[in-house]
């Protein structure tokens, strides 16, 4: 089981990204999959997820209104939208999956029992 994310990179202030997450093995399987970040010198934090469905989500509230999740069940990947990034959203972004019984604490790294290696996302001023 291996999640992999991709599309981070060097970005201006006001700019967007779209990271991709594709999930190989079962990690999608009735799972709700999301983001998880960890700036650099700070604590991981969480950032946005979704439910198996799509009908789901939730997010962090420093990436409401900005960040969009939604998901691909028959490409087994997940994609985060990002406009408007600021300096502040520069880190390290981790893909992350878990089993939808776990959705009512699934802002808290303990929901999540698969994490990809993440991609980088800088975000210059």
């Amino acid at each position: 089981v291996q999640l992999q994310a991709s599309g981070g990179g060097l970005v201006q202030a006001g700019g967007s990204l779209r990271l991709s997450c594709s999930a190989s093995g079962r990690a999608s399987d009735n799972n709700f999959m999301g983001w998880f970040r960890q700036p650099p010198g700070k604590e991981r934090e969480f950032v946005a997820t979704i439910s198996w469905s799509g009908d789901d989500t939730l997010y962090a509230d420093s990436v409401k209104g900005r960040f969009f999740i939604s998901r691909d069940n028959a490409k087994n990947t997940v994609y985060l939208q990002m406009n408007s990034l600021t300096p502040e959203d520069t880190a390290k972004y981790s893909c992350v999956a878990g089993p939808m019984g776990r959705w009512w604490y699934a802002n808290r790294p303990a929901a999540y029992n698969y994490w990809g290696q993440g991609t980088q996302v800088t975000v210059s001023s």
